[in-house]
C-alpha cells in the first residue's frame, strides 16, 4: 500500500513538473506569429532615429524571424499558458513607415500592454483598428511622428490604466475626449504633451473629476487649453504628478487653502497668474519638483515655500518676485537644481551653502541682487552650472579654493608621506559652466579660475577686473568669454598652447597690447567665434603667413584692432557667416578676391561691417542671404549696383557718408524684412522709391544729405512700424504729407531743407502723430497757420518715462 502511494506521488510530480515546464515556456500562439511578422513587413530600420532621445535603441525587430518562437523576440511578452502575445515594447527601435489601416497588429486581441515609442510612423493617423485592443491596460505612443485626429474608437480601451500620446501631431475632438474620460474610469496615467486640444471646453475638461480616485499622473504641456482649469482637479486626493506647462490661454488659480495632496511633481509654467504664490503651496509636503517659470507672479516668495523641505529641483525663474532670498533657503539642502533667474530679487546672496551637497545647478541671473558671491558657493562639490550673471554683484572672488585655514587641527607626523602636499584646487570638480558677467566684480581673475578641470563655459564679462590675463591650465574650456572689461598686457599664449578645444573667444573691449600673430589661432581648430575687438593698444598682424585655415571659423570681429589692409587668410575661411573689419585703417579698393568670394564662396554670409573704414571705388555687391551690411563712412563712389534687388533677406542696408550717386533701387523700397535703410550724406538724385510695399517692416529710413528730388511717394504709408523718416537737405517738391499721420509709431520726421510748399494741413484723424518727438520742417516754403492739434497731439514730446532721454 505504501509502495503504491509512493508511485503515484512520483507519477503527479513528474506531471506537474512537465506542466509548469510547458506553463515557463509555452510555444507562441501561431496567429500572432503571422501577425508579428506580416507587422514586421511593413517598416524599415533607420538607425539614426533618436538617438538623442533614447538610452538604448536598437532594432528589436530583427529577431523575427520566421520558424522561431515569437515569445522569445526582443519586445514580445506572452501569457503563460495559451501563448498569446500580451505585450509588445517596441520603443526606440528604429521603425520608419507608414502605418496600414488594417495592421495585423490590431488582430493581437490579448495584448495588455504596447509600446511603439519614439519611431518614426511618417505621419500616419493612429488607425480606428486600435479600439480592437479592448484588453490594454497600458499604450504608449509617444514621439512616433502620428498625425490627424485621435480616433474615437480609442474610448473602447476602458481597461487602460497608463495612456501616453505625447509629442506627436494629434488632435483631440471634444467628443472623442469626453468618451475616453467616460469609459476608462481606472485610468491612472493620462500624458497628451502637444496633442491640440484647443476645441475642449473647460465643462469637458472637468470630467477629469470621474477620475478623482485613480488618476496618479495627469501631463497636459502645450496642448493649447483655453479656459478656467477647474481647481477641484488640483485637489484630487491620489494625483502625484501635475503638469500643464506652456498653456499660455488657461486660466488656472491655485487652492488658498486646504491644499494637502500628494503632489510630488507640479509644472505651471508659462500660465498667467499675475498674483502672489498662495501659502498653502507650503501644504504640499510630498512635493519632489516645482516648476513656476514665467507664471507672472509678483510679491514675495511665501515663507511657507521653505518648509518644502522634500524639494530637490525649485523654479520660479521669469516672475516678478521682489525682496532678498532669505536664509531660509537653507532648508532645501536636497535641491539639485535652483532656478531663481528673470526676477527682481535684491539684497545679498546667503551664505547657506554649506549642506547643498546634491546641488547641480544654480542660476540667479538677471535680478538685482548685490553684495560679494558667498564663499558657499566654491565648496559644493556636485556643482555643474553657476551663473549669477546680469546683478549688481561687487567684490573680488575669493584668490584661493583650497583654504587650510578652515581646519581646527592638522596632524600629519607618523607617516611615510612622499611628495608635496597638495596645493590645487580640490573643490568644485564638476564645475562645467561659470558666468558671473554683467555685474561689477573687480580685482584679478584668481588663478583656480584657469585650471578647473571640468570648466567648459566661462565668462565674466562686463565687470571691473584688471591685470593681465594669466595661464591658463586646463584643456576642457570651449567657450571663454572676457570681454569688457580692464584687462591689461599681452594676448595670453597659453590659450594656444591649452585651449584645443575653444570654440567661442571673445576678449574685445579691454586695454590688451602688443603685436599679436593671427597664425597662431590656426592652432584652435574648433574655434567657430572669434572677437579681438576694441582693445586700441593691441595691433593684429594678419599677414604673416597665409599657409594655415581655421575651418570652423563662422564669426570674426576684427573692429577697431589697427588693421590696415584685408586679412590674407580671410579667403581659406570658407565657413564665414559674419565679419566685421569695422573702425580700422583699411584703405584702397576691395580685393577681386574678396568680391569673389561673397558671391561664390561664402554662401553663409549673413553680417559684414565694413564701416569706418578708407576704402574707395565701387561697392562691393552684398551676397543674396545677407542680412546686415554696412559700410558706411568710406569713400566709396559709384552707384547700387542692380544686383542688389536678389538680397531680399537684408535686415539693415547702411551705405550713408560716402561718395556714392546714381538712382535708389526701386527694388529696396519692395524688401519685406528691411529695417533700416540709411543712405544719407551721399549724392543720390532721382526720386525716392514709389513701391513701398504693405506688411513690411521698416523702422529706419534715412534719405538726408543727397539730392533727390518729386513729391514724396504714396506708399510711404505702408510703413506702419517707421519710427525714424528723415529726408532733410534734399530738392524734394511736394505738399506737407499729411498720410503720414497714419504712421502711429513715428517718433521722428525731418523735412528741413527741401521744396516743400502750401499749408501744414491736418487731417483730422484721431491722434495723430502721438509719438512724435522731433518735428522738424524749416528751410521749405510752407505758409499759412500752424496745425495746432499736431502740437496738442504731440503726446511723445510732452511725456517721458524715466528711461527717456
Amino acid at each position: 500500500m505504501i509502495m503504491m502511494r509512493c508511485y503515484t506521488l512520483l507519477l503527479l510530480l513528474l506531471y506537474t513538473s512537465s506542466s509548469t515546464c510547458s506553463s515557463v515556456l509555452p510555444l507562441c500562439n501561431h496567429h500572432d506569429n503571422s501577425n508579428l511578422l506580416q507587422f514586421k513587413k511593413s517598416f524599415s530600420i533607420n538607425p539614426s532615429l533618436y538617438k538623442d532621445w533614447c538610452f538604448s535603441s536598437y532594432p528589436k525587430i530583427a529577431s523575427w524571424k520566421n520558424g522561431s518562437d515569437c515569445c522569445e523576440w526582443d519586445g514580445v511578452t506572452c501569457d503563460t499558458t495559451l501563448g498569446h502575445v500580451i505585450g509588445l515594447d517596441m520603443s526606440c527601435s528604429m521603425l520608419q513607415g507608414q502605418f496600414h489601416p488594417n495592421s495585423t497588429l490590431f488582430h493581437l486581441t490579448h495584448l495588455q500592454q504596447l509600446n511603439l515609442a519614439f519611431n518614426d510612423f511618417s505621419e500616419s493617423p493612429i488607425c480606428p483598428g486600435i479600439g480592437n485592443l479592448v484588453s490594454l491596460t497600458h499604450l504608449n505612443l509617444s514621439g512616433s511622428s502620428f498625425s490627424s485626429h485621435i480616433p474615437s474608437t480609442i474610448s473602447h480601451l476602458s481597461k487602460l490604466l497608463s495612456l501616453d500620446l505625447s509629442y506627436n501631431e494629434l488632435r483631440l475632438d471634444e467628443s472623442t475626449w469626453s468618451r475616453l474620460i467616460g469609459n476608462t474610469t481606472n485610468l491612472e496615467e493620462l500624458v497628451l504633451d502637444g496633442v491640440d486640444m484647443s476645441s475642449i471646453r473647460e465643462t469637458s475638461l472637468s470630467l477629469l473629476m470621474n477620475l478623482s480616485s485613480s488618476l496618479l499622473i495627469l501631463s497636459l504641456d502645450e496642448t493649447r487649453l483655453h479656459g478656467k482649469f477647474s481647481t477641484r482637479i488640483l485637489g484630487l486626493t491620489n494625483l502625484e504628478e501635475l503638469s500643464l506647462y506652456g498653456n499660455e490661454e488657461l486660466k488656472v488659480e491655485l487652492p488658498k487653502s486646504n491644499w494637502s495632496t500628494p503632489l510630488r511633481f507640479l509644472d505651471l509654467s508659462f500660465i498667467a497668474f499675475s498674483e502672489e504664490i498662495p501659502d498653502s503651496i507650503g501644504h504640499l509636503k510630498s512635493l519632489n519638483q516645482l516648476w513656476l517659470q514665467s507664471c507672472q507672479f509678483d510679491g514675495l516668495i511665501p515663507v511657507s515655500l521653505w518648509n518644502l523641505t522634500q524639494l530637490t529641483q525649485l523654479d520660479l525663474s521669469g516672475n516678478r518676485l521682489h525682496g532678498e532670498i532669505p536664509s531660509l533657503l537653507s532648508n532645501l539642502k536636497h535641491l539639485t537644481y535652483l532656478y531663481l533667474s528673470g526676477n527682481t530679487f535684491s539684497g545679498h546672496i546667503p551664505d547657506v551653502f554649506h549642506n547643498f551637497t546634491k546641488l547641480h545647478t544654480l542660476q540667479l541671473s538677471s535680478n538685482s541682487l548685490g553684495g560679494q558671491v558667498p564663499p558657499s558657493l566654491f565648496r559644493l562639490t556636485q556643482l555643474s552650472v553657476l551663473d549669477l550673471s546680469s546683478n549688481k554683484l561687487g567684490g573680488q572672488l575669493p584668490s584661493s579654493l583650497f583654504d587650510l585655514t578652515q581646519l581646527s587641527d592638522l596632524s600629519l607626523s607618523s607617516n611615510q608621506l612622499i611628495g608635496p602636499i597638495p596645493s590645487k584646487n580640490t573643490t568644485l570638480p564638476k564645475l562645467e559652466t561659470l558666468d558671473l558677467g554683467n555685474n561689477s566684480i573687480n580685482g584679478t581673475i584668481p588663478d583656480w579660475c584657469y585650471s578647473l578641470s571640468s570648466l567648459k563655459y566661462l565668462d565674466l564679462s562686463m565687470n571691473q577686473l584688471t591685470g593681465p590675463i594669466s595661464k591658463f591650465s586646463t584643456y576642457s574650456l570651449e567657450n571663454l568669454v572676457l570681454s569688457n572689461n580692464k584687462f591689461q598686457g599681452d594676448f595670453p599664449n597659453s590659450i594656444f598652447e591649452f585651449l584645443k578645444n575653444l570654440e567661442y573667444l571673445d576678449v574685445s573691449s579691454n586695454y590688451l597690447s602688443g603685436l599679436l600673430d593671427f597664425s597662431y589661432f590656426s592652432k584652435l581648430e574648433k574655434l567657430n567665434y572669434l572677437d579681438l575687438s576694441n582693445n586700441k593698444f593691441l595691433s593684429v598682424d594678419s599677414n604673416s603667413r597665409v599657409d594655415y585655415v581655421l575651418p570652423q571659423l563662422e564669426y570674426l570681429t576684427f573692429s577697431s584692432c589697427s588693421v590696415t589692409v584685408f586679412p590674407s587668410f580671410l579667403p581659406r575661411l570658407q565657413n564665414l557667416g559674419s565679419l566685421d573689419l569695422s573702425n580700422n585703417k583699411i584703405h584702397g579698393k576691395i580685393p577681386n578676391w574678396f568680391s569673389d568670394n561673397l558671391l561664390h564662396t561664402w554662401t553663409n554670409m549673413f553680417f559684414i561691417d565694413l564701416s569706418f573704414n578708407q576704402l574707395q571705388g565701387d561697392l562691393p555687391i552684398p551676397p543674396n542671404g545677407i542680412y546686415y551690411f554696412s559700410v558706411s563712412n568710406n569713400n566709396f563712389t559709384g552707384g547700387i549696383s542692380s544686383t542688389i534687388c536678389n538680397a531680399r533677406s537684408l535686415n539693415m542696408l547702411i551705405l550713408s557718408h560716402n561718395n556714392l550717386t546714381g538712382k535708389i533701387p526701386q527694388c529696396l523700397g519692395s524688401f519685406l524684412s528691411l529695417q533700416v535703410l540709411d543712405l544719407q550724406i551721399n549724392n543720390f538724385y532721382g526720386s525716392i522709391p514709389e513701391n513701398f510695399s504693405k506688411n513690411n517692416d521698416f523702422e529706419t529710413i534715412k534719405l538726408n544729405g543727397n539730392q533727390l528730388e518729386g513729391p514724396i511717394p504714396q506708399s510711404l504709408a505702408h510703413c506702419k512700424k517707421l519710427e525714424v523718416l528723415d529726408l532733410s537737405d534734399n530738392n524734394i517738391e511736394d505738399v506737407f504729407p499729411s498720410r503720414l499721420e497714419a504712421l502711429q509709431e513715428l517718433q521722428v520726421l525731418s523735412l528741413r531743407n527741401n521744396k516743400f510748399y502750401g499749408t501744414i494741413t491736418c487731417l483730422s484723424r484721431k491722434h495723430p502723430f502721438s509719438k512724435l518727438r522731433i518735428f522738424d520742417v524749416s528751410n521749405n516754403k510752407f505758409s499759412g497757420p500752424l496745425p495746432m492739434q499736431y502740437f496738442e497731439e504731440f503726446q511723445g514730446m510732452m511725456t517721458l518715462n524715466d528711461s527717456s532721454s
